[in-house]
């Protein structure tokens, strides 16, 4: 106790917040991290992979090895409704009823139930790997976050919820790390999304940084052993950005408003269209699966491109939409754009996987299209689109400035004025925009399959 000057009053120290942190067991869990982060990293690396060659396989290899050539028009269909099928079956029957729902936007924190796993891998690997348009980070987080806390469950039944929580972010920091090719954009994607900070935010990000920077020497050496290559978002071979001009700042504010809009549209509808899911999950998801098949085909049938332009997540083919953009007419770039934002909103009310890459490629495809209108430079639109759409749709305005910054490489430094300005208009449009009900369960709060296990 301490004596207040002048008045005889004494005044309780302040407690030391950063305790814990110098305290045995926390070493304990940063040795746990390192260790832990080694075959997460390796898992994710392999999942992704799995992902991808399943893609490859159901849509190259498979109308092939049927005598079909090429993918022929129709072939959507097959594995969509395959996907709505399984996801809906999983959803219904199986525990942690496959992962948390997108339509609720982005989450972070949590502990996945040992018994959720394969619920969460099954709808994760059939949906992305046949073709949903849905991304992949949120079934990493979640099954990082798992396997983490499995380790430790498997050893003591009673596994504190502090100690249970903070050991399942290290496994969601390595595995979403995989994924985005580098520790620090997991680290920072992660936290924001959390909204932790102070002592906490410490706690829960030197163990997750040292899992997650241990895990990318995995991944790096398995590049090296499979020459599958690592998991990156920068594109190379962009062409040169200018430096921005008032023009183009006004342009960031129409680009901000717009797909502030347009993440509130997509929310609401996915929402609505959720409620109406889970009452006939699997018919209802098979559905699902079958517009969205429809949709792809609509898409090759009127502009002769590939159905994939509309199908998947957009993380592989959106550099190649970048590089190849002056192939794609502005007709066709405005009906991708519709037909990938339907797709996009039937995922999200459907089916299981991560908002972020589907609106990027949104973002991306939008602003190639208004890039044909005068003062506005391709790279810059683009950027401003990919940070407009994420900022918009996980309500994380300081991620999507620097995942499209990295996205965009040497030119995203020469843009970033811009897409600042972009994304903090839609975020701010966004959440203005929103119900505050449904505010109150955005992108901080866990999903309620999210429990520690017992």
């Amino acid at each position: 106790m301490t004596a207040a000057a002048g008045d005889g009053r004494t005044h309780a120290a302040p407690a030391d917040e950063y305790a814990p942190l110098r305290s045995r067991s926390y070493l304990g869990l940063l040795a746990l991290a390192a260790l832990l982060g080694v075959p997460i990293a390796a898992v994710a690396y392999w999942f992704l992979q799995l992902i991808a060659l399943i893609q490859k396989w159901v849509y190259t290899d498979l109308p092939r090895g049927l005598g079909l050539g090429r993918e022929p028009l129709w072939w959507p269909l097959v594995p969509l409704l395959l996907a709505g099928l399984v996801v809906g079956l999983t959803v219904r029957h199986l525990p942690g009823r496959g992962g948390e729902s997108p339509a609720e936007g982005f989450h972070a924190g949590g502990v996945t139930r040992p018994d959720a796993l394969p619920g969460v891998a099954l709808a994760a690997l059939t949906g992305i790997g046949l073709g949903v348009v849905i991304g992949p980070e949120a079934p990493l987080i979640a099954l990082g976050g798992g396997l983490a806390y499995l380790v430790v469950w498997l050893r003591r039944r009673d596994v504190p919820e502090r100690t249970g929580a903070a050991v399942a972010a290290t496994g969601s920091f390595a595995a979403v790390s995989t994924l985005l090719g580098s520790p620090l954009a997991g680290a920072f994607l992660l936290l924001e999304a959390s909204g932790l900070g102070g002592a906490t935010a410490a706690a829960v990000l030197v163990p997750g940084l040292l899992a997650a920077g241990t895990g990318s020497l995995i991944f790096l050496g398995l590049d090296s052993l499979t020459g599958h290559g690592t998991f990156s978002l920068a594109i190379p071979h962009l062409p040169p950005a200018h430096r921005p001009t008032v023009a183009q700042f006004l342009w960031a504010l129409a680009i901000g408003l717009v797909a502030g809009v347009l993440c509130w549209a997509l929310r609401r509808l996915a929402l609505l269209l959720r409620a109406q899911v889970e009452r006939q999950v699997v018919v209802l998801t098979t559905l699902a699966g079958a517009v969205i098949a429809a949709l792809a085909i609509g898409y090759a049938a009127v502009t002769g491109k590939s159905s994939s332009d509309l199908l998947f997540s957009g993380q592989f083919s959106l550099p190649q939409l970048l590089t190849d953009s002056a192939a794609y007419s502005v007709p066709a770039l405005v009906l991708l754009v519709i037909g990938k934002g339907i797709a996009y909103c039937l995922a999200l009310s459907a089916f299981r996987g991560g908002p972020t890459f589907p609106a990027m490629f949104i973002g991306a495809a939008g602003g190639i299209a208004l890039s044909h209108l005068p003062g506005l430079p391709l790279v810059s639109a683009a950027g401003m689109g990919i940070g407009a759409m994420i900022a918009g749709m996980l309500k994380l305005p300081l991620s999507a400035v620097l995942l499209t910054t990295l996205f965009l490489g040497a030119e995203g430094l020469t843009v970033l004025p811009l897409v600042i300005v972009s994304a903090v208009v839609a975020y701010v449009l966004s959440v203005r925009l929103t119900p505050p009900a449904s505010a109150a369960r955005g992108s901080h709060a866990p999903p309620q399959e999210a429990k520690p296990a017992t």
